[in-house]
Order: C-alpha cells, then structure tokens, then sequence
C-alpha cells in the first residue's frame, strides 16, 4: 500500500486500483472542529481535481478534491453519522471515500509523505 500527498492537502492510500481518500492531519487541525461531512454517491464519476465531497467545521466550509479520476466505490458512513472522527483519526478511520482508478498514471503527479512534509515548511 503506498500513500500520496496533494497540495490541496488530500491523501490517497492505493492499493491495487483502489484508492482511500482523505484529508491530511495538517488539514484536519487547520478547519479545527469538524461538524459536517458531505460524501460522494456510490458509483460517482469524479475527475483528478475535481470536488468530491464537502467537510465543514465550526471554522468554515471546504471542498475535498478527488486526488485521481476514477469511480466512487464506497464512502466512510461513519464520518458522515460522527464528523468528529475526522478530528480523531484523519489518516487513519476519517477517510472519505475509495475510487477505483481509472488511470492510475495520475499517481505520478502526486507527492509522497516527504515531499508533502517539505510542502508543508514551505508553507510556513
């Protein structure tokens, strides 16, 4: 299982042509309490890029972008009865949605946990 990193602060953990979407940690701590999550139906289209799903926090409201273009195969109930696992576990249990990839090339484009990091002190 390798897991890549957007500048949008989105993560994807793939896994033959399966891969778990969510958000970063650092993102989770920067909208602060999540109250309200919006996920993709099953069987959607979603394009690299593209909004997939919604978080809203006490903060403010955010679009999750779909790291790669593929189809919507299961979505994270959990997170949608229970926002705050999110908070708990963005990397981990708070994942979103998985996607099938259509094409898995768009990977290639993505950075992986160090160059995110690097991202992130640049950002500083």
């Amino acid at each position: 299982m390798t897991t890549y990193y957007t500048s949008e602060h989105e993560w994807i953990s793939v896994e033959g042509d399966i891969g778990t979407v969510g958000i970063t940690d650092h993102a989770q701590h920067a909208l602060g309490d999540i109250v309200f999550v919006e996920l993709p139906d099953l069987g959607r289209a979603v394009t690299k890029g593209g909004e997939a799903a919604v978080v809203e926090s006490v903060k403010a409201a955010s679009d999750v972008y779909s790291p790669v273009s593929g189809e919507v195969v299961a979505a994270n109930s959990a997170i949608a009865d229970q926002p705050g696992l999110v908070n708990e576990g963005a990397e981990t249990n708070g994942w979103f949605f998985k996607v099938r990839l259509s094409t898995p090339a768009e990977l290639d484009g993505l950075m992986d946990r160090a160059a995110y990091d690097a991202f992130l002190k640049g950002q500083e």
